[in-house]
């Protein structure tokens, strides 16, 4: 069994549209959190996710659009969430506000997360992989640093597949993968989209221009 992992999303349409594009053949799809933020299509991403049902957790930026609090208003997370707070219909600010922080999937054998498995909020770097992470499932999904990577343990694997609208890995290219059930494999990716587009966008939404342009570099 193939399953495409998500993470990160942060409205951004155009990257989602092309890792759907590109990716390979899956039987099911799940995502690490923080649909929305940042990017102007917050409710375009929170739509098909919901339409395709995909099981999802709830990240940090989620939460705070939900929450009405986290960020200051004055940065570029707290634009975002604001933003999505002012163009978010009723429907979709439901279904974010019934994300769990954790969910186990496919019988028990994959456990999503967004941050961190026991602290929520923490920032889980590849240096901090481990099979202490792991708990009765076979398999850990986390997102929350936007760096992809990935580490095979005799008692697991431990997933970051990177961020699909952000990537803060110096690789500006959006990030998904692919994991192997059958087999506990997983299979990186990365593929191209319309930076210039996205930028467009985070303009005539008025969010800061340094959301557009971090894309550039992947930072």
């Amino acid at each position: 069994m193939n399953v495409g992992v998500l993470s990160d999303i942060h409205g951004n349409k155009v990257a989602l549209e092309a890792v759907l594009a590109d990716m390979p053949p899956v039987d099911a799809l799940v995502c690490a959190g923080d649909v929305v933020g940042y990017n102007p299509w917050h409710a375009d991403c929170v739509e098909t996710l919901r339409e395709r049902g995909v099981p999802t957790v709830m990240g940090n930026h989620d939460r705070a659009v939900v929450g009405d609090s986290g960020f200051g208003f004055n940065s570029m997370a707290g634009a975002g969430v604001q933003h999505a707070q002012e163009t978010l219909d009723e429907g979709h600010v439901e279904w974010l506000a019934a994300l769990p922080d954790q969910r186990s999937e496919f019988d028990g054998r994959v456990r999503l997360v967004h941050s961190h498995p026991d602290h929520r909020g923490h920032y889980t770097y590849p240096e901090e992989f481990g099979p202490d992470l792991l708990g009765a499932e076979s398999v850990l999904v986390l997102g929350h640093t936007h760096v992809q990577h990935h580490e095979i343990y005799d008692e697991g694997v431990v997933m970051n597949p990177g961020s699909v609208g952000q990537p803060r890995d110096d690789d500006p290219r959006a990030a998904y993968g692919v994991l192997d059930l059958d087999t506990l494999s997983v299979t990186e990716h990365r593929v191209t989209y319309d930076i210039d587009r996205v930028q467009e966008a985070v303009g005539r939404a008025g969010l800061p221009e340094r959301i557009g342009n971090r894309l550039e570099s992947g930072r």
